[in-house]
């Protein structure tokens, strides 16, 4: 067979380390009615031990050259849709009904954010992710308050998940071998996770963080910001606050009072 070479167009770096990938496929215990779905199989590394479970897996892959490769993986439980994840709608993809549903994969980096906003957008309920990212990006998924990679994402990712980094993976673990570290995040639902509307919120806060420099009330101009400030005063914050000051709660309670 033709020696597939990655695309850097699509973002290609192949994990080939089987101690790495072994550990990835099983962060998480699933059962014959739960569901794995891997975005980016690429050769199947990681694929050949996902089909070694005892649930259902669909993955979605965008090069057409894997066709051979991934078609062997086929079965009853095994699905795999040659397509662009991230305009594929989700719920129809997906029609059984499943205990829990979890991500587990290596991202393309330079989609990494549009990749979980398609995830946390769509009507699945996804029980845990296991994600290979950029180290620096990892960073960002489980910032503090007053942090330099603290912002938007960190607080979205915060309303649906306990996030924890669980160990790096260095260049070498890769064909060919990215030009950063990167980092193996594990993503829990939380079992109470607060009712809004996800679509707003997300762009609140895009609206909310989109000059870091600037106040709060700067970049929500177009906000009541009487009822804004009065949450702010209740947690004690000054209204020269810059949201990368504020934490999850509050954010939340902000968005609840503006929509109330």
């Amino acid at each position: 067979m033709e020696k597939i070479v990655a695309k850097k167009s699509l973002g290609q770096n192949f994990l080939k380390d089987e101690n790495v990938l072994q550990k990835i496929a099983n962060t998480f215990e699933v059962s014959s009615h739960d569901l794995i779905v891997e975005i980016g199989p690429g050769k199947g590394a990681l694929t050949k031990y996902l089909v070694q479970k005892s649930c259902d897996l669909i993955c979605y892959e965008i090069d057409e050259r894997m066709k051979d490769i991934l078609d062997s993986f086929q079965s009853e439980r095994v699905q795999i849709i040659f397509d662009d994840f991230l305009k594929r709608d989700l719920a129809a993809d997906i029609k059984k009904n499943y205990t829990h549903i979890y991500v587990i994969a290596n991202i393309p980096y330079y989609i990494t954010t549009p990749i979980i906003e398609h995830l946390l957008t769509s009507s699945l309920l996804i029980s845990g992710m296991t994600l290979l990212v950029q180290k620096e990006v990892a960073m960002r998924f489980s910032a503090l308050p007053r942090t330099r990679e603290y912002g938007y994402f960190t607080v979205l990712l915060q309303h649906f998940f306990e996030i924890e980094k669980i160990f790096d993976v260095s260049p070498s673990s890769f064909s060919p071998p990215p030009k950063v570290m990167s980092s193996v995040v594990r993503f829990i639902r939380k079992k109470e996770i607060i009712s809004l509307d996800i679509f707003s919120f997300s762009s609140f806060l895009k609206k909310a963080f989109a000059f870091k420099r600037k106040t709060l009330k700067n970049n929500l101009k177009d906000y009541d910001w009487e009822s804004i400030s009065f949450v702010l005063e209740k947690n004690h914050f000054s209204l020269n606050v810059r949201a990368e000051e504020i934490p999850y709660e509050v954010f939340v309670e902000i968005f609840k009072k503006l929509n109330n």
